[in-house]
């Protein structure tokens, strides 16, 4: 990837049990209280080669030793599965996705060619961006349809697709934390300036990676829907309180004008 972000290598703890990491343009989060364990969850695996820094971030914050429960994918694109198998030689844990995401992870399908002609000088680079599935079948676990992750007993899972069809967000009901993969962005993923000085702004998914427009659409109102605190994004920074809950009900009813590209609607 011919570019990264003036974030890359920072994290931000958005809560005390979830921290925030910037992979080169997308970001991983770790969930898990430092204070009270070294163990963890790792959401999402980062870009292709970024598996030293995903490893020195967690014994920094975990300690030496430290080691993920579990692996939880919100998809299989290649900016959030890079590192995957890298990771897995070193922490052999699950990996956990929904089902609809399998045939993207145990080497059975390709993901759909791009659309170039999205807005944006990214959407132009994308035909040259990996599509191709990878083969972790030997830790894959499947999630079920009841919104339960095995590893995280306070978290559900909810299936946002559009982007992917098995794309899924993270929500936590006591604090409404949200961590939501690609289902929305905070950063104009499509525009290469925005996307490598991260200015702050609500957007759909990568428009040029997403499938289902309409689905998107919908994903989109079922996370506004549950009135969250705080939303982590695959891209972007984190955003919280009143500047979350007034871009998100923006992005819900300007989604169709705004997000969908011109030659999907």
């Amino acid at each position: 990837m011919p570019m990264t972000s003036i974030t890359s290598g920072m994290g931000i703890e958005v809560v005390p049990d979830v921290f925030c990491l910037s992979v080169q343009i997308v970001n991983v989060v770790f969930i898990g209280d430092p204070k009270q364990s070294n163990e963890f969850v790792l959401v999402d695996a980062g870009m292709p080669e970024s598996h030293e820094l995903i490893i020195s971030e967690a014994q920094k914050r975990f300690g030496d030793g430290c080691k993920p429960t579990s692996i939880v994918l919100t998809h299989g694109h290649f900016d959030h599965v890079g590192a995957l198998k890298e990771l897995l030689n070193k922490w052999d844990v699950p990996v956990y996705a929904h089902p609809l995401e399998a045939p993207y992870l145990s080497g059975r399908s390709d993901y759909p060619p791009p659309n170039p002609e999205a807005e944006g000088l990214v959407a132009k680079m994308s035909p040259m961006f990996p599509r191709h599935s990878i083969d972790v079948s030997s830790n894959l676990e499947l999630l079920n349809e009841e919104g339960v992750i095995p590893s995280l007993a306070d978290w559900r899972f909810i299936h946002t697709p559009g982007h992917t069809p098995g794309h899924i967000s993270l929500f936590r009901e006591y604090d409404r934390a949200l961590i939501v993969g690609d289902a929305f962005t905070t950063v104009e993923q499509e525009s290469l300036y925005d996307v490598m000085t991260q200015k702050q702004e609500m957007h759909g998914p990568p428009a040029y990676f997403t499938i289902d427009w309409k689905a998107a659409e919908e994903s989109v109102k079922k996370l506004e829907s549950l009135k969250p605190s705080i939303a982590v994004s695959g891209h972007g920074l984190p955003i919280a309180d009143d500047e979350l809950t007034t871009n998100l009900k923006k992005l819900v009813d300007t989604f169709a004008e705004t997000e969908v590209p011109e030659n999907k609607k």
